[in-house]
């Protein structure tokens, strides 16, 4: 039995693999959020794989040690933050997920976030309906320092980008690795030398609140940090004061510490902040790549030879 416990908005049913999904195995299917451990361990029952959508939903070590029947967790996207893997691992359950499936989309995101942010288009559309007429704004970026931190699928992709439209890419990644047109530099050179930074990372106990005000302080004057990767790696208050005092130039921001963005929130009446709404990897060739993937990883998993396993 194969559960959905969060397919909310829906994006499974209307998908083209549902009807291979629900024709092969019988599954339990919710377009609702659980709301909770208690609604969430309610929904799993005795399901021996739960298809994940939503990563609002928190696996934790509670959920499951009370789902002694669930052998593995099938997310669609990459990120398993919400999934308390350590627990997972002692309760056997495996976890998959999609890597790679949204790379191109996301990177694409990346870039158009920097372009946004360097050419303040979204100020320059608010001033232009306003009746106004501003010159002399905007950041070129051929020429520049771009730095990429994080090089997994997305990174690389976006450095491949940055690259193409005449920037110099620098890079860090916690595992040494060589990347076709990009330069590996210290992580301090590379806060030091960029004129725009593009987070790549995975939200891990390691890289929480990675940047912070003593990074941002590092940071070369006037540079433009991009997050398409999770919100809690930045400390979001550190930003907003760097932004405050004027050395960063600007933030182009599509993931939060909390989603979705608050009422009032900090960010929402800073015009050097560029906001998009998670939607970097939702497209619909994503959205139907990645459920295929995801359903593909549970057959997979059923047949013996389990693969892309976290």
């Amino acid at each position: 039995m194969i559960c959905v416990p969060d397919d909310a908005p829906p994006v499974l049913a209307s998908s083209e693999v549902w009807q291979e999904l629900s024709g092969r195995a019988t599954v339990l299917y919710h377009d609702t959020l659980p709301g909770g451990e208690e609604r969430l361990i309610e929904r799993l029952g005795q399901a021996e794989v739960a298809l994940n959508i939503r990563s609002s939903v928190k696996f934790t070590e509670r959920v499951l040690a009370a789902c002694p029947g669930l052998r593995m967790i099938s997310v669609w996207g990459t990120g398993t933050d919400h999934i308390d893997l350590a627990a997972a691992a002692r309760h056997e359950v495996a976890v998959a997920n999609t890597p790679g499936v949204a790379a191109a989309s996301v990177a694409e995101h990346a870039l158009a976030l920097l372009l946004a942010a360097a050419r303040r288009i979204p100020q320059m559309d608010a001033a232009v309906r306003r009746g106004e007429w501003p010159r002399g704004q905007s950041m070129e970026l051929r020429g520049k320092t771009c730095g990429v931190i994080g090089l997994g699928a997305i990174g690389r992709e976006f450095a491949r980008l940055a690259a193409g439209i005449g920037m110099r890419v620098v890079g860090w990644t916690a595992h040494a690795r060589a990347v076709p047109g990009v330069k590996m530099v210290p992580i301090e050179q590379l806060y030091a030398s960029s004129d725009a930074i593009s987070l790549h990372l995975r939200l891990t106990e390691e890289t929480r609140g990675f940047l912070g005000a003593a990074q941002f302080a590092a940071m070369k004057p006037g540079a433009i940090l991009v997050n398409t990767a999770r919100g809690g790696i930045v400390d979001e208050a550190a930003l907003a004061e760097a932004l405050a005092q004027g050395r960063l130039r600007a933030a182009a921001l599509d993931v939060f510490a909390s989603e979705p963005l608050p009422p009032g929130h900090r960010f929402a009446g800073v015009p050097e902040v560029v906001l998009t709404p998670h939607c970097a990897g939702i497209t619909p060739e994503v959205t139907e790549a990645g459920l295929r993937m995801a359903v593909e990883n549970i057959w997979a998993f059923l047949e013996g030879h389990p693969q892309n396993l976290v």
